[in-house]
């Protein structure tokens, strides 16, 4: 089994302070801030960056991808709980640990990645530690998962200039996108309604992701 506990820099001290500090940003849903305080974002870095998994800052894990900022990943899933959802599709598992904070919040958590190893390597940390709510696929997200279709709310961890068609398709009525939008040196976080007739869209604040690869990205 992983030791999820820590000590020193990845204690659940360390963990608490970081709550503090994101509760000081604007994030105000507890639910939201008790599953960041009760998730152990050391053990989705690797080991050499443990000391720093409560920094309020992006790391890098690999192939070119990063574990987004604790406050993005936040803010993202408040503007998601928003629609009280229980499914929930994830276009780009990275590290697994935005799937790992939604999958406390929802029933299911269904979770794409294109990097094959990247995907192997969140299903393994997913099982060490006893989540059973998320269900991973090695495969182009920018088509979605139209298996497990209509989604309550969709989440995008990566970048694009356009919502691809397929994730509008797959939402349900009463659903919501969250997605970062723009192109690679200038993004704004917005979220998409989707209601009976209209995409409602409504923008926050600058972000920077990495580029949303795929088919329809």
């Amino acid at each position: 089994m992983m030791k999820s506990q820590g000590i020193g820099m990845t204690s659940q001290r360390t963990r608490d302070r970081l709550v503090e500090r994101l509760r000081n940003e604007g994030i105000r849903n507890p639910a939201v801030l008790a599953a960041i305080g009760s998730t152990p974002r050391h053990l989705f870095v690797d080991e050499a960056l443990a000391s720093r998994a409560y920094e309020d800052t992006a790391l890098p894990i690999g192939l070119g991808q990063t574990i987004s900022q604790p406050y993005i990943v936040a803010r993202m899933t408040e503007l998601l709980l928003e629609v009280e959802p229980s499914k929930v599709l994830e276009v780009g598992t990275g590290s697994g640990y935005q799937a790992a904070i939604l999958a406390k919040l929802v029933d299911k958590v269904y979770s794409t990645e294109r990097l094959e190893a990247l995907a192997s390597q969140a299903r393994q940390r997913f099982r060490k530690l006893a989540y059973r709510n998320i269900r991973v696929q090695h495969s182009d997200g920018s088509w979605g998962w139209p298996q497990f279709a209509p989604f309550d709310a969709i989440i995008v961890t990566a970048g694009g200039e356009d919502i691809p068609r397929a994730l509008l398709e797959q939402l349900a009525v009463g659903g919501r996108l969250v997605m970062p939008l723009g192109n690679r040196t200038q993004q704004t976080l917005v979220s998409v309604t989707r209601t009976p007739t209209v995409y409602e869209r409504v923008d926050f604040e600058p972000v920077v992701f990495v580029p949303l690869l795929g088919g329809a990205g």
